[in-house]
């Protein structure tokens, strides 16, 4: 058995704010039957010592960034989750990484740096009387853990650094070098230094032993200046040790009440309903989103009258940029088809994905997405750009693909207005064909989106790792 140490700054069903909380989440479960014991070690942020409030201590830390310190012993599901208690830099409101006011909270280095001293100490001296041959290391926030390892002098352990979204890196000044303990030789263009400051990204990047990403799509991205966001140089160095595995979904928590497209007639009006809209001839499109432009919804403001003009209808939940909130307040008060409820609602989300008949997610970016995976699971055809796991998951509704009848959603190249409006209007297209709609929608249900196969390749990467 393969032990391995997840090193994450959230994980559900304890704490989110993306998609990193639902793989840090699923990852164990998904592993233990590929022969890896993985354990998980997540910040003590107040809801997670609620929620843990049985956890055991395993561990003192008498000084660890201006403060004693303890590590917790909690479960995770069927698995072993350690809680990094440290109350002088997680028992505070606010966001996980922003405080009230909206802005990074200012000692985010040093959160961070704990989190990663913290597994290297684990990985140098053990806990619980357990020791993990391997750290999995999740975005900046774990990203120092090899450096750490390194001082302690661990030659034994191996690292595999994911990276969920390059455009987060976790930069800090200079001047905290000594505040972070980070030796000052590693501080140069070949190392962690950036700009003139400190990558935690970057750290992990150049010294970790592997490096993945949350897609084969995205990796390939990763390595041209349009996405790798200035660390595309850095990791075509780490080329040879830098793969894409694909995220999955947990298939149990997703499960749809209906065996067939079909089953969605109930769920559909119900949810015309929930959202103020009337009945309508055409597709019924959803968006479950952060309302951002790296999630390509102000295309879909200026695109939305080729959706209503054909027919279709727009339900969404989000928040976010407050001009894309104002555009769609807006455009709800205008247009009888369209609805709108600002903010999140996890249970109104899985409503609209089982009730939806498409489900629109048109970023210029996506690492993986989520999202595309639960419409494919649900018979909601995904509307997606060509982009990253999106164009890695979604089959094109292209006159090949619907010859053969494999098809399970409609993809769109370039991301701009004018292309999202060809597709929407290839989406009431297709809508209009039921056969066709009604075969595409059974594909998509019957797509492999669980963690079997990339559950499978992160336990070869860790084997090969440890051997």
């Amino acid at each position: 058995m393969t032990r391995v140490l997840s090193v994450t700054s959230e994980c559900v069903p304890l704490v989110k704010t993306g998609g990193l909380a639902d793989v840090a989440g699923a990852l164990p479960a998904a592993l233990a039957g590929q022969g890896v014991e993985m354990r998980t070690l997540l910040p003590g942020y107040p809801a997670v010592l609620a929620a843990q409030a049985d956890a055991d201590p395993v561990r003192q830390i008498p000084d660890l960034f201006g403060g004693p310190a303890r590590i917790l012993r909690g479960s995770l599901g069927g698995t072993v989750l350690y809680i990094l208690d440290a109350p002088h830099l997680y028992a505070r409101d606010g966001g996980l990484y922003l405080a009230p006011d909206g802005k990074d909270w200012p000692d985010n280095p040093q959160r961070f740096a704990a989190l990663c001293k913290a597994a290297a100490l684990i990985g140098a001296e053990g806990v619980d009387g357990w020791r993990p041959r391997a750290l999995h290391l999740h975005d900046w926030q774990a990203g120092l853990a090899p450096v750490y390892l390194r001082q302690l002098g661990v030659q034994d352990v191996r690292c595999l650094l994911t990276i969920h979204n390059i455009a987060f890196q976790g930069i800090a000044p200079a001047h905290l070098l000594g505040a972070l303990g980070l030796p000052a030789q590693l501080f140069n263009p070949q190392g962690f230094e950036y700009w003139g400051k400190i990558s935690a990204l970057k750290a992990g990047i150049v010294f970790a032993d592997k490096v993945s990403t949350v897609s084969p799509t995205y990796a390939e991205e990763l390595l041209t200046p349009e996405f790798g966001m200035g660390m595309e140089g850095v990791l075509a160095a780490r080329s040879a040790d830098f793969t894409g595995i694909l995220n999955g979904i947990d298939l149990d928590a997703w499960t749809p009440p209906y065996q067939t497209p079909a089953g969605k007639a109930p769920l559909r009006k119900a949810l015309r309903t929930e959202f103020g809209l009337p009945e309508s001839d055409g597709p019924l499109c959803v968006v479950v989103s952060r309302l951002t432009g790296q999630k390509g919804l102000d295309l879909l403001i200026e695109a939305l009258p080729v959706l209503l003009d054909g027919g279709g209808q727009l339900a969404v939940l989000g928040s976010g940029d407050a001009g894309l909130e104002i555009a769609f307040r807006d455009a709800a008060a205008r247009h009888p088809g369209v609805g709108l409820r600002l903010g999140y609602d996890e249970a109104l989300a899985r409503r609209m994905i089982a009730g939806g008949d498409a489900i629109l997610v048109p970023s210029r970016f996506e690492p993986c997405g989520l999202t595309q995976l639960y419409g494919l699971r649900f018979g909601t055809l995904p509307l997606v750009a060509l982009t990253g796991g999106l164009a890695d998951t979604v089959v094109n509704a292209s006159a090949a693909a619907l010859a053969a009848g494999v098809a399970t959603g409609v993809q769109f190249h370039p991301v701009t207005v004018q292309a999202l409006s060809r597709a929407l209007s290839r989406l009431c297209a297709l809508w209009r064909q039921p056969a066709v709609w009604d075969r595409m929608a059974r594909n998509a249900m019957a797509q492999p989106v669980g963690w079997d196969a990339s559950a499978g390749a992160y336990a070869d990467l860790f084997r090969a790792m440890t051997a």
